[in-house]
């Protein structure tokens, strides 16, 4: 198999499953695997195919002319700044989310918005959507254009498809939730994010850019220009 197309087909396997299991199959897995069960296959078949398109990405190389040249510093300062944004949404998203796989689901929802659920119901797919879209502008190569086209579409599909479900599991809290809040990220709610979501942004900004050097030996984020 070429590379290029294998790094299709381990794309396909990852976004495709994610779907079917979060979806279609997941009740009647559910009800014969039990909910732990059912988790365990997840995160089996998940990391299954996510280090099989890792590697397929790898095997694939950089190859390929780039649609355009994304490594001018006008570039790069929107991408630090777009990847600064994605690093505060993610901070933010572990603080109460109605969203995660909780018992207290429900209670978070009815506790009203707080922190970055101002900017969206959907703090953390907006932040790997983000980083999706980055990537994708400093380096649209073609394997690029898969594996970060491919997490984009996923973020995005998903937290549409999230909110069905939800609506379905936990019924008016969630259908509360989503009247109090927005599927598309609003400017302004950034002023309400909170100090967590922006210490703890900042921070995983900081490192994440930092070990991009390490990674793949391209500085960014601030490390590109001290």
């Amino acid at each position: 198999m070429e590379p290029l197309t294998n790094l299709v087909a381990a794309s396909i396997a990852f976004v495709g499953s994610h779907f079917a299991l979060s979806h279609p199959l997941r009740a009647p897995l559910v009800a014969r695997l039990g909910e732990n069960g059912f988790r365990g296959l997840y995160s089996l078949v998940s990391l299954a195919t996510f280090v099989w398109m890792v590697l397929a990405y790898r095997d694939a190389g950089p190859g390929g002319a780039a649609l355009w040249d994304g490594m001018g510093d006008a570039t790069w300062g929107i991408a630090s700044i777009l990847m600064l944004v994605a690093s505060v949404l993610l901070a933010g998203s572990f603080v109460k989310n109605p969203a995660l796989p909780d018992p207290r689901a429900a209670a978070h929802a009815a506790a009203g918005v707080h922190g970055v659920f101002h900017v969206t119901r959907h703090p953390m797919m907006w932040s790997f959507a983000l980083w999706a879209l980055v990537h994708i502008m400093l380096s649209p190569t073609p394997r690029q254009l898969v594996l970060a086209g491919s997490l984009g579409f996923l973020a995005l599909v998903g937290a549409h498809m999230q909110d069905r479900k939800k609506e379905v599991l936990m019924g008016d809290a969630w259908a509360g939730w989503e009247a109090q809040t927005s599927y598309w990220p609003r400017l302004s709610g950034f002023a309400k994010a909170g100090s967590v979501a922006w210490a703890g942004g900042v921070a995983i900004w900081l490192a994440a850019t930092y070990g991009h050097i390490h990674a793949i030996g391209i500085p960014a984020g601030v490390w590109r220009w001290f």
